[in-house]
């Protein structure tokens, strides 16, 4: 993935601002589930990193862009910041640390099932992960820079095949959020509908990225111009967790070895 795509939701740039609120949130959300030494594959900008790492013993961050890698080390200097291509977690011991948080990052991980069971292998017996992915069911068009997207049940079963309990929870949004989505689904069929031949789901994801990318830079763009003071308005605070429920944003399953 290229360092800066609408993939990676900036807290700079004004458009992007619902998605990242919804993104921040979540590390909020994972705080009663810190524990001790914690490890974070895919740590990305390093969103939640000032919200988790004091309430960690040892923080040990993971992520493949070294550019990211290099900016958050300075900013950081208690995280232990590892440029790492995963999986495996090469060089990391089994049984070692008491919680993964891992966020947004399993719907990128061609081989989801590894990943899992490597996550499970570091893991001290008792400890726990908490993993966020998009709720497939509240996509609203095929994103190229992911492997796949997760049903409830079907990250249920794939987590429940690895981890002795599981637990399905999810990010949702208060009414301003899903005015915001509601107006983004409007925004997106607007964009789609030329689409005739439903090319975003037959195409490579390669040959997806970039015209993805345009497109959803556009409309973020637009929804900032057709509506700036719900753009610029939302907080982590509209976002909140909530018990599994097929209209939850993203699902936040918490796993136990």
């Amino acid at each position: 993935m290229a360092t800066y795509t609408t993939e990676i939701a900036s807290d700079k740039i004004i458009s992007d601002n619902p998605i990242h609120q919804r993104l921040l949130q979540a590390y909020y959300e994972a705080i009663p589930y810190m524990k001790g030494k914690v490890l974070e594959p895919g740590c990305g900008e390093g969103r939640g990193i000032a919200v988790l790492s004091p309430q960690a013993e040892e923080y040990v961050a993971l992520d493949k862009i070294d550019e990211v890698i290099d900016k958050l080390k300075p900013e950081f200097p208690s995280v232990d910041f590892r440029t790492a291509v995963f999986p495996p977690f090469d060089g990391i011991e089994d049984d070692y640390f008491d919680t993964v948080i891992t966020f947004q990052v399993i719907e990128h991980i061609r081989n989801d099932k590894l990943f899992l069971e490597e996550i499970h292998r570091v893991l001290k017996p008792g400890g726990r992960a908490v993993i966020t992915t998009p709720n497939i069911k509240m996509s609203l068009s095929r994103n190229p820079w992911h492997e796949r997207e997760y049903t409830n049940k079907e990250l249920k079963d794939l987590a429940g095949s690895i981890f002795s309990e599981v637990e399905m929870k999810g990010i949702a949004g208060n009414d301003k959020v899903m005015e915001y989505h509601e107006q983004n689904r409007a925004s997106v069929a607007r964009i789609t509908r030329f689409d005739i031949f439903n090319l975003q789901y037959k195409l490579p994801n390669a040959l997806l990225r970039i015209p993805y990318d345009l497109l959803n830079r556009l409309n973020r763009n637009n929804l900032q111009k057709q509506d700036e003071g719900l753009v610029t308005e939302i907080d982590r605070t509209d976002y909140f967790l909530r018990d599994q429920h097929e209209d939850n944003l993203d699902l936040f399953c918490v796993v136990t070895k």
